[in-house]
């Protein structure tokens, strides 16, 4: 984009921004290394409230520019953060999965560093993928901004600066924006852009922002040099666009042809090969109701309904634009509009935007992973390098977090080794949202209470390891079956007192349960040899008989033998064996 700006020589900065009061919800607005305890503020010429960094980047440091940009940006660009550590540290940006944003980023230098530097030039990622490249001139005297247009994938939108080597990343605004989902239908999920430029036609160096308006995008002056061109201007009402809802005042300036030209081009060159282009035309005649009519190309390609002239609507707005993105094998590019043989007047242009497409080239981490990674990060203030899209670029991958790529190109989170991380609280259930997860190191952390019943049923859990915590409960008792390998050590001996707990208590069930066993034998027994006893008296012949000292007391003994149910009796000396 820096380029373009410089190839045009347009990029005029001016104090005239549309008064609104309030915000549309959905809208966040970070004024960046502002004061956490200052509590942000009201912008006098947006409306929009600022607030600070803090509560959406782990990394960075607080700085004040040595000077102050020109133009209604002062406020907000008065202090920025810089990032002199770490190669990617990311904002982490809230949004609603499935709903399109456009995310922007300011960046103004005003030598906050005192060395003076001429450029800085670090890479932007929108996610795991990179956003754009952005260069910075020392000199520059109102600040340089990128916008990505998107749809969310999950509940966060990682915002990334990555230090490339060419000087240290920094970042004075971000803000983010919802849109609606017909607006820029080439923006779907998993297709995202970066706008290279968005250019205001004919409005005499006058940016223009418009909070009030929806979307609160930003229109620089492009201001044709040369006698050829002829500034337009009205104060007519014009319909804006339903759809992509141009300001008014965008839509009451234009440029068109001096003299007795019939086709204008703009072109501009793309040095770096990975771009590929889709641009949007503006168009709104308010000049006479007479024909105009003209065809629109894009580097050769007609655009436009059914291949047909465009003849722009008579007080109202229209946009035309290349539904498929386009990159030119010779990296030039250009923009033709060439007026018919019926046409009456010249062609004319409103307005215009190029994007340029954001790859999708890495794999991105399953939403619900991440969704589930970054609450566990929220609940325990996890920093390390939690930042960024957990898993990819895989040489960015979270410090501890393991992952692979499945078949649709998404990441999976397999393993999270949390050890050794200072963390307390109990383990939470969030653990178990991570539905891929294999191994689980919560080891020599200030864990208390129990272990979620719901951890071990996590389908593809193998090992789990909470040694060296304060943790209770009966899980291991109770689960340590399975595949499940679960390592568990501490002072408190968990286990082993509940383990040797429920040993005694085996033990003596156990031991009551023989001694009734024996005691209703051993009744059983003398009964039964108090029966036999009486019959062998009644019957025998004392004659034949040896005599018995019946006058003596009988002694019983019984004992269990190792063989269950069998007992053994003796009197005097003559074992008798019974089953009991």
């Amino acid at each position: 984009m820096a380029l373009f700006l410089l190839l045009f020589s347009a990029f005029v900065i001016a104090a005239q921004v549309d008064h609104v009061v309030g915000q549309p919800a959905g809208n966040l607005s970070i004024d960046c290394g502002l004061d956490d305890e200052y509590g942000g503020y009201t912008d006098k010429f947006t409306g929009f409230v600022y607030v600070s960094d803090s509560g959406y980047v782990d990394a960075g440091e607080n700085r004040e520019v040595a000077y102050e940009p020109l133009g209604s940006f002062n406020t907000r660009q008065r202090t920025l953060r810089s990032f002199p550590s770490g190669v990617r540290n990311c904002y982490a940006l809230p949004t609603v999965a499935g709903t399109k944003y456009l995310a922007r980023m300011t960046f103004w230098y005003g030598n906050y560093d005192g060395k003076n530097m001429s450029t800085v030039e670090f890479d932007l990622h929108l996610g795991a993928n990179r956003w754009d490249t952005v260069t910075v001139y020392g000199n520059d005297t109102s600040g340089v901004t990128y916008e990505a247009l998107f749809v969310a994938w999950a509940s966060w939108a990682p915002a990334c600066l990555v230090n490339t080597g060419r000087g240290t990343p920094f970042v004075s605004v971000v803000e983010l924006r919802p849109l609606p989902a017909s607006l820029y239908a080439a923006v779907s999920p998993g297709k995202s852009m970066s706008m290279y430029n968005r250019w205001n036609v004919g409005a005499n160096g006058t940016f223009l922002r418009v909070p009030g308006r929806p979307y609160d995008r930003y229109w620089w002056s492009y201001d044709v040099p040369g006698p050829q061109w002829a500034n337009l201007s009205t104060a007519l009402h014009i319909d804006e666009d339903p759809t992509f809802v141009e300001p008014l005042r965008v839509l009451q300036t234009a440029v068109t042809l001096a003299g007795n030209s019939t086709t204008f081009t703009l072109t501009w060159p793309e040095y770096r090969e990975v771009y590929s282009f889709m641009v949007f035309l503006h168009f709104a005649d308010f000049q006479f109701a007479q024909l105009r009519q003209f065809d629109i190309y894009f580097n050769g390609n007609r655009l436009g309904q059914s291949g047909k002239p465009f003849s722009p609507p008579y007080l109202e707005a229209s946009c035309v634009y290349n539904s498929e993105w386009y990159k030119a094998p010779d990296n030039q590019y250009n923009i033709t509009l060439a007026a018919t043989a019926t046409s009456v007047l010249p062609p004319m242009l409103n307005a215009f935007e190029i994007y340029t497409e954001i790859s999708n080239d890495n794999p991105t981490t399953l939403p619900a992973d991440f969704d589930a990674i970054m609450a566990i990060k929220l609940e325990y203030g996890v920093k390390k390098n939690w930042m960024g899209d957990p898993c990819s670029p895989t040489k960015y991958a979270w410090d501890g977090v393991k992952c692979i790529n499945t078949s649709d190109n998404t990441m999976r989170i397999t393993a999270l080794d949390l050890s050794n991380s200072n963390l307390n609280g109990v383990i939470s259930q969030k653990f178990t949202l991570l539905t891929a997860l294999e191994n689980l190191d919560l080891s020599h952390n200030m864990f208390s209470g129990q272990i979620p019943d719901s951890l071990p049923t996590l389908p593809s859990l193998r090992v789990l390891n909470v040694s060296g915590n304060h943790l209770s409960g009966d899980f291991v008792c109770k689960n340590y079956t399975g595949p499940l390998i679960f390592r568990y050590e501490s002072d408190g001996n968990m286990c082993k007192n509940i383990i040797g707990h429920s040993r005694n208590t085996t033990a003596a069930v156990a031991v009551s349960i023989v001694a009734f066993v024996l005691l209703v034998v051993v009744l059983s027994a003398c009964f039964i040899w108090r029966d036999r006893r009486r019959l062998n008296v009644s019957t025998r012949d004392p004659a034949k008989e040896p005599p018995w000292e019946v006058e003596k007391p009988m002694r019983v003994t019984c004992k269990i033998l190792k063989i269950d149910g069998l007992c053994t009796m003796s009197w005097r000396n003559s074992p008798i064996i019974l089953d009991s």
